[in-house]
């Protein structure tokens, strides 16, 4: 996803993504930027499990003791947890294991695209419930040989972070994209934040390819997770980062793409995620929830429910 025809904007890439910074006071853009970069900077030497010197790596040495962890990991933790929690576990941070045995064990740039067989074992993660996180302590205990993944949640947990800082500071609007995931805050631009849904982040500039949707957005949060960016094969089978925690392999489900819109990045990124997981079941689900989305089929069929606009969606 990515806005278009802002007032002031700048990209980058972080977090192992396409990072978007679009403010409505071009004055301000320098400074926010400044910010932003360090804000992101925090959050992945605390949040990567591919940093040997991050927090969430050094919780593997803890042997299951309850150790301290600073306040932004512990932020960071409670919105994977929530995030579990809210879905009845489709959306877990214990799958870190089950992401390293399918070859997803560094930045994503750095993964081998077309690697040797590996032996794909049906095996149920761990579970977010073993996870002990004691907020007023300031301490989380992991049991040992349980490995942490948030790449599901911080990005968009960071999102909505840094929108509404910025927001706040900047005295002005702010959109922030981490990946696709989008939180924006402040006073919107005439019309809303005029965004591009598609099936993976893309260059604001470039004509996206396949179906997509152009839709106004003036608060909260948008968030589209799949199966179609983060791909790479082991031996002849195609595997993708969105797993079921039930299997810990990747969720074989009849959508390619989901975006929902909520009142925040993170709660959009969520329903995204386990409407992944959840599969045939997921229009009903996210009907019942009442958030707008909108679901494409691995065979490109666009499917709007919750009041997501059909109108918004344009011609490949």
């Amino acid at each position: 996803m990515c806005a278009v025809d802002t007032t002031a904007a700048a990209d980058w890439r972080a977090l192992g993504c396409a990072v978007r910074l679009v403010v409505t006071d071009p004055r301000r853009l320098d400074r926010c930027r400044v910010q932003l970069e360090q804000l992101l900077e925090a959050v992945d030497a605390a949040c990567s499990r591919f940093r040997p010197d991050s927090e969430l790596v050094g919780l593997d040495q803890a042997e299951g003791r309850p150790v301290p962890v600073s306040p932004l990991l512990a932020g960071a933790l409670a919105a994977a947890l929530r995030a579990a929690e809210l879905t009845g576990g489709d959306v877990d941070p214990t799958v870190g294991t089950a992401m390293e045995a399918l070859g997803y064990d560094r930045d994503f740039e750095l993964v081998e695209r077309q690697g040797r067989p590996a032996l794909l074992l049906v095996r149920p993660v761990p579970g977010w419930r073993q996870v002990r996180l004691d907020r007023s302590a300031g301490t989380v205990a992991v049991p040992p040989g349980v490995r942490l993944d948030l790449g599901a949640t911080a990005k968009a947990w960071a999102a909505d972070r840094a929108a509404t800082a910025l927001a706040a500071e900047a005295g002005c609007g702010v959109l922030v994209s981490l990946g696709g995931d989008t939180a924006v805050a402040g006073p919107a631009p005439e019309g809303g934040w005029r965004i591009r849904v598609q099936d993976a982040t893309g260059d604001v500039a470039a004509s996206a390819a396949g179906p997509h949707a152009l839709i106004a957005v003036r608060d909260g949060g948008l968030a589209t997770s799949g199966t179609s960016a983060r791909r790479w094969r082991r031996g002849g089978r195609q595997l993708h980062h969105l797993l079921d925690p039930r299997t810990g392999l990747p969720a074989e489900s009849p959508w390619r793409t989901v975006s929902v819109a909520a009142a925040s990045c993170l709660d959009a990124n969520t329903a995204s995620t386990a409407a992944v997981v959840r599969g045939a079941a997921a229009p009903a689900w996210l009907s019942a929830l009442g958030l707008p989305s909108r679901l494409v089929s691995t065979g490109g069929a666009v499917r709007s429910v919750a009041g997501w606009p059909a109108e918004a969606e344009a011609a490949a």
